[in-house]
């Protein structure tokens, strides 16, 4: 089991917690806590202020990171929603589990598309579902709409949202479905549970109705242990992204902005609602994206965001496509204006939360992500877990990561790459992306070594998790049907 963290039986999590909370004088919490995770979507690296913004208005965020807990080092494992959600719930880069890339759709999830999440996956969700916590999703899903693959059938106790991109509407469907094998995609859906409750839902509101279910299933499940994933949908897969009236049109970066800030606005009412019920302190806050912005065509712009100060936009294996914004807010347990810039990444999120629930992960498969408490805690001399980390291009292996080096390896082929242009000749690319944050120096040449061991752990990824067209040793496959129906046709 790739952990370097070993999970430990929950009453030496509380012992070890104790002396921590001795240590640093802080007040020691209830365990386990509850988990709040909230994921934008397409939310770049420089769009809140915590991270460096100066034109979008993000006063809770600023807050949050005040109060809590900064990382300048978290990653996604893709540019883009599908892979980067298989990767979140389950712990696993999606080429292990089959969510990076297939035939029909390519790699984003569609309406009426056979495949999504295996069933046989265990998710986050049904971790602590077991462990006794009430589990609830609210948001945009994109793990599969078919019946076995809705949240409510992967450890979900409720579900209010849409069951993929914002952007995936009938219209799209008329224009792009044949592409996919279906053109018969039904108005964009918004779902409880398993029922459609409305056919093209207003995504103006999507936000503030979010954020109004949001606080009524915290208020509901306030007196018992809850996970709450809020997956919102802004600032979305559209150019132009959607926010209520009350925000629209009063940022200084337009509908992106509105969006942004709108989104600040909610994460304000969930923290203001977790202190008047008293319990902020039992309760681990995450604010963070799902991958990079696309950005515009003007790279120094704002109006479809910004992952400045670096390199390269979403949906591509740029340092600005997969890492993202990530904040930690847990009144009492996390220091305050506090930051790591150890390496981590959202297939971490379920080995951390099984940890604290005093839960053991699965051992009868491979994951891929840490427990990575110490991080999180400031323990003294922690360090990241991850002796090497993986950029894929849907199938394809790019880049690899190990401390503070990345390398893009020499490729003949690809669809798409963000630092090669057509016509210029492979080669490697070196950078250092603690000191160079930019990735604007390559210093391959002068690090032959360096670049020889990262090819090292290139060997290994390709034998494990594949390449291109050479599956990987320790993969398993996605979940699919036979007979893929509207999700406005389940019942």
């Amino acid at each position: 089991m790739n952990i370097l963290f070993p999970v430990k039986p929950f009453y030496l999590s509380i012992f070890l917690m104790a002396l921590f909370h001795l240590a640093t004088g802080q007040k020691k919490n209830s365990f386990p806590p509850n988990f709040i995770l909230i994921s934008c979507d397409n939310l770049g690296y420089g769009d809140i202020g915590p991270f460096g913004s100066k034109i979008n208005r993000t006063p809770n965020l600023d807050k949050m990171a005040r109060e809590g807990r900064k990382f300048t080092h978290f990653y996604s494992t893709s540019g883009v929603c599908t892979p980067s959600r298989a990767s979140l719930m389950t712990g696993c880069y999606a080429q292990r589990i089959g969510l990076a890339w297939n035939e029909r759709d390519g790699q984003v999830l569609r309406p009426v598309s056979p495949y999504g999440l295996n069933p046989g996956e265990i998710t986050v969700a049904e971790i602590l579902k077991d462990a006794g916590y009430a589990t609830g999703l609210i948001g945009k899903w994109h793990l599969g709409d078919q019946l076995p693959f809705l949240p409510t059938r992967q450890g979900f106790d409720y579900f209010y949202g849409i069951p993929y991109s914002d952007d995936m509407t009938k219209e799209l469907g008329k224009q792009t479905g044949k592409k996919y094998g279906d053109t018969q995609w039904p108005d964009l859906p918004l779902m409880w549970n398993e029922k459609v409750l409305i056919e093209g839902v207003d995504r103006n509101n999507l936000t503030k109705d979010y954020t109004e279910k949001a606080l009524d299933f915290i208020q509901q499940h306030h007196k018992e242990h809850f996970f709450l994933y809020l997956a919102q949908a802004m600032p979305g897969s559209t150019t132009k992204p959607f926010s209520s009236e009350a925000f629209r049109g009063k940022s200084k970066s337009g509908p992106w902005g509105d969006s942004i800030e709108e989104l600040d606005w909610s994460v304000g009412q969930i923290m203001e609602k977790l202190k008047a019920l008293g319990i902020a302190e039992n309760t681990l806050l995450i604010f963070t994206s799902d991958n990079g912005a696309p950005m515009g065509s003007n790279m120094n712009g704002t109006e479809i965001g910004t992952n400045r100060p670096l390199f390269g936009r979403g949906y591509t294996t740029a340092e600005g496509g997969f890492r993202i914004p990530l904040l930690m807010w847990w009144p009492g347990t996390i220091l305050k204006a506090s930051a790591c810039s150890e390496l981590a990444t959202t297939m971490d999120i379920l080995p951390t939360f099984s940890y604290l629930a005093g839960r053991n992960i699965p051992d009868d498969r491979i994951l891929d992500g840490h427990n990575i408490w110490p991080l999180i805690a400031g323990l003294p001399g922690s360090k990241s877990p991850y002796e090497a980390f993986y950029y894929y291009e849907q199938t394809q292996l790019q880049a690899v990561r190990s401390g503070a080096w990345k390398l893009f390896v020499p490729l003949d082929s690809f669809q798409t790459h963000p630092h090669f242009v057509k016509g210029q000749a492979p080669e490697f690319l070196l950078y250092n992306v603690v000191e160079d944050i930019s990735s604007e120096r390559n210093v391959a040449k002068d690090n032959p070594l360096i670049v020889k061991k990262l090819m090292e752990y290139v060997e290994k990824a390709r034998c494990d998790l594949g390449d291109l067209n050479k599956p990987g040793r320790n993969v398993r496959s996605c979940g699919r049907v036979d007979h893929p129906v509207p999700v406005t046709q389940i019942h």
